[in-house]
Parts: C-alpha cells; sequence; structure tokens
C-alpha cells in the first residue's frame, strides 16, 4: 500500500482584508468592490516560496524520522532563484542528509499534483523509500487587478511512502493539453490572463470532467463514493460545475478557501487537500484535481491511520494563527510594488561570499551549532574550544540541532535606526532549553508586545536581498509563539 504518510500546511500570520484593497482602487475601478469580501493570507516581508515551503514541510514532518526521506521535490512558480535549485535550500534547512534527490517543479498551476503523482510512482517502482513533497507560492501581482484579492500566500507538504500511510493512494490520470488561461513571460514580473468565460467554460468545464471520470474509472471508484473533492479554482462555482459534471454530489465539494486565505497559486491543490485529511474518516474517497495547461487526477481513500496523523498546525491551525491588516501600503511594499526612498542605511549591499556559504551551510541553512562530548553542553556557533567554563575542552565538537529547540527571549531591543522593511528592528538574545544562546533578529512580532522570557520558535526566513547580483540570503529568526495565538 502506497500513499500519504503524514502531510502539513502552512499560511502566513498576516491576513489583509480585502476591502482595504477595493478602497484603495476603487477610484479607478469600482468593479473591484465586487471582489472585497473577506481576507488573503499575505507573506512577511521576510517570507518567500522557500521559507514558506520549509515551514509547511517542518509541520509535515513532526514526529516523523527525518532519515527515512530518500527525495525532496519543491513546485513553485514563483522560485526565488531560476538557476539554482530552491529544493536544496529547503533540504538544507530541514537538515535532511545531503545523500538523497531533489528537484525543482514549475511552469505550471499543476506542478503539484504533477510532482504528486511522479513521487508517487517513484515510491510504487521502489526507486526511493519515501518522498517529501512540498509545494508553495508567493505570486506577485499588478495592484488594482483583480488578482492582488484573488490570491495568496502559502504552501502545503506531504510525506509519501508505503505501509501505514493515512491516506492510499488508488490512482489518477493525467491529460496534457495547451489551453494558455494564463502565462508569465521571461523577465516578465506579472502573469497576463485571458477572458474568465473563455477559462471557466472551455478550460476548466471540458478538460477536467473528463479526467476525473476517467480517473474514477481507472480506480474503479463510483463519483457519488467520493466524499471530498478538491479542485482550485479563483472563479466561483466552476468546482461544483466540474463535479456535477463528472456525476459527483455537491456536498463533497471542498470550499476553495478564497475568503479566508485567497488561492495559494501551485500549493493549494495540496493546501486544500490538507485540509479535506483534517477532516477525513477512515473508508473516505478524497480526490484531488490539479489544472494548468492540462490536468491531474489523483484519487485516494483514507485508512485507519488518519486520525492519527494530524499535524500539529495544518490548515485549520494556521487559519486560526491570524493577524488582520489593513495597511494596504505595506503590502504594496513588502511586495516591492513601490519605489520608496528607504535611507541612506539601506544601501549598505555585501556580496555574499559562496565559498562561506558552502563551507557553513549547516550552521547557516540548518542551524546546527555544536555540543560538547566530554560535558554536553550545547552552543551555537560549533566551535573548537566548549564554551563551559568548568570544561572548556578542546577538539571537535557533535552536530546540534537548534531549530526545533523550544527558547526563550532573554534581552532583546526594539531599534528604529537599523534598516529594516518593517521597523523598528527587533532582535535580542535567544536562549534555548537545554543550553545554548545566540542574538537572533526577531520575525512575526507585535510592537510592545515582546517581552522578556517570551518563548519563541525559531523560523526560516529571509535575512537581506542583494538586489545588484539577484541574491537572496536566508537565516533562522525567532518568532514570539503568542503569535501563533488568534487575535
Amino acid at each position: 500500500m502506497i500513499g500519504i504518510v503524514s502531510y502539513g500546511a502552512y499560511l502566513p500570520r498576516l491576513r489583509l482584508n480585502k476591502k482595504a484593497i477595493a478602497m484603495a482602487n476603487a477610484w479607478m475601478d469600482p468593479a473591484l468592490l465586487a471582489h472585497a469580501k473577506g481576507e488573503r493570507a499575505m507573506a512577511n516581508w521576510d517570507e518567500d516560496s522557500v521559507t514558506m515551503a520549509v515551514e509547511a514541510a517542518r509541520d509535515c514532518l513532526a514526529g516523523q524520522d527525518r532519515g527515512r526521506v530518500g527525495a525532496l521535490y519543491l513546485a513553485s512558480t514563483s522560485p526565488p532563484f531560476a538557476d539554482r535549485q530552491n529544493a536544496g535550500i529547503v533540504a538544507g534547512a530541514l537538515n535532511l542528509s545531503e545523500q538523497i534527490a531533489t528537484l525543482d517543479l514549475g511552469a505550471s498551476q499543476k506542478a503539484a499534483t504533477s510532482g504528486l503523482l511522479a513521487a508517487l510512482n517513484a515510491v510504487k517502482a521502489g526507486a526511493v523509500q519515501t518522498v517529501l513533497l512540498a509545494a508553495a507560492d508567493k505570486r506577485r501581482t499588478k495592484a488594482a487587478c483583480a488578482q492582488e484579492m484573488q490570491f495568496g500566500d502559502g504552501a502545503a507538504a506531504l510525506l509519501l511512502g508505503s505501509g501505514a500511510v493515512a491516506a492510499e493512494f488508488l490512482g489518477g490520470h493525467s491529460v496534457s493539453v495547451d489551453f494558455v488561461d494564463h502565462y508569465r513571460g521571461q523577465n516578465r514580473a506579472f502573469d497576463y490572463t485571458w477572458e474568465e468565460r473563455w477559462i471557466r467554460d472551455e478550460g476548466y468545464g471540458k478538460i477536467v470532467p473528463p479526467a476525473v471520470i476517467r480517473a474514477l474509472e481507472k480506480t474503479g471508484v463510483k463519483p457519488e463514493q467520493v466524499a471530498h473533492f478538491a479542485l482550485p479554482c479563483v472563479y466561483g462555482g466552476v468546482a461544483a460545475g466540474v463535479a456535477k459534471k463528472a456525476g459527483i454530489r455537491p456536498e463533497a465539494v471542498r470550499d476553495n478557501l478564497a475568503a479566508v486565505c485567497g488561492e495559494t497559486g501551485a500549493a493549494h491543490v495540496l493546501v486544500m487537500l490538507a485540509q479535506a485529511l483534517q477532516e477525513a474518516v477512515p473508508g473516505q474517497i478524497l480526490v484531488a484535481a490539479g489544472f494548468g495547461q492540462g490536468a491531474d487526477v489523483l484519487v485516494f481513500r483514507a485508512t485507519d491511520r488518519v486520525a492519527h496523523c494530524v499535524p500539529p498546525l495544518g490548515v485549520k491551525g494556521y487559519l486560526a494563527r491570524r493577524k488582520e491588516e489593513t495597511n494596504y501600503m505595506k503590502f504594496l511594499t513588502f511586495n516591492q510594488l513601490v519605489l520608496q526612498e528607504r535611507g541612506l542605511r539601506a544601501e549598505r549591499n555585501p556580496q555574499t561570499a559562496l565559498s562561506v556559504l558552502y563551507r557553513k551551510r549547516g550552521m547557516l541553512l540548518g542551524l546546527v551549532g555544536g555540543c560538547c562530548p566530554k560535558c554536553r553542553t550545547p552552543q551555537f556557533p560549533k566551535a573548537e574550544v566548549c564554551v563551559n567554563p568548568q570544561c572548556r575542552a578542546l577538539g571537535p565538537q557533535e552536530d546540534y540541532l537548534f531549530a526545533d529547540r523550544p527558547a526563550r527571549v532573554n534581552s532583546w531591543s526594539a531599534d528604529n535606526l537599523t534598516y529594516t522593511v518593517d521597523p523598528p528592528a527587533h532582535y535580542g538574545m535567544v536562549r534555548f532549553d537545554g543550553g545554548g544562546q545566540f542574538m537572533a533578529d526577531f520575525t512575526d512580532y507585535d510592537v510592545g508586545q515582546v517581552q522578556v522570557g517570551m518563548p519563541v520558535r525559531m523560523v526560516f526566513r529571509i535575512r537581506g536581498k542583494d538586489e545588484e547580483r539577484g541574491m537572496t540570503r536566508y537565516f533562522w529568526k525567532a518568532a514570539p509563539i503568542a503569535a501563533d495565538k488568534e487575535d
């Protein structure tokens, strides 16, 4: 039996009220008010598809043996690097073995389902024991367009393997049709989208239903047996129309989450599937369909283990972990849609030493420190001398992983002089349970709410960008756990 061993998701904490977008732009396009209901997930300035994929994967891998992961696939249409493997950065941040295969998938909104089929086939063929599939998107749009309110930022991850699975893979079907509903040309920042009715009627309406019917026929599943049908689409009623043509009951159609987070690009089919798994009961049939220059349809059956594989947060947890944002200008700034004066302090732009990045990759990507083999004192960074004054042993230290260790704020500062995209900059000393401490930047904080002793968790984020050379620098930051509570 092969299928989904575990699953996870990630949605940014910030949720931009769609009304704030509409009201700022209605003077030139009153029709935008029709999209003004609900909110969209809004990535922080230091988040991108790589950092969100890392968080979704951490949610998915909670309680799992990371040493069993034999391959990592990353699906995204908005990767930070065009020619550097983004999946390799995610693998490094997760401290996965370097003896694994990594693969970037993109160029279509069905990249995640295509990757899912490829991963399941690899497991089925015995080429690899387990595959971690992550999907994430942070798509930029022009200001004052409908997609600005229809889209959202987010990620999801699935661990695929054999044996004791939460959802058994029954089979699937794919079709490849060069139907262009939208596209983004080389060196273009934004998508170009075609007319809605054409996309709805000629695209979804004619391409997806036959693919769904064929997938159900190949797996021997009757349409009325489907309990959860996940098909992302920003246009209302499309998924219900496809389900009707395929004979699937209306109540099986999953909510597309348009009002609470927006469509998260290539990741959205996995986001919807992850939410369905949180609600599924043993024996239920789940169908996930991805659309983009054709369609992929995958059919799963929930097993008795589905109730025992619930992630720490998942889609439901991250939907509840929210902070409303009404400042539309902040959204434009975070997505580099306005040209602002950043001041002299923002002009310092050191070149990234690629040799150091390679030699220190464990420390920089995986937050790996050292542990004294003699007195067991952890420290960051790893050194040749133990920091314990009662020990001071010399010699190599063992690897010590800090990323998932509980920590607390030992001291902090709020600095209005240091440049940051979202001032004031917060940073301070973070002390880990069990030993070890270092100076860290803070993120996802509420100004005035940071306190000494506050519990924090380490998150993988953008440290800075070298705009001149196109380099994104990553490191770990401290995020107050109090921010995980619903506002």
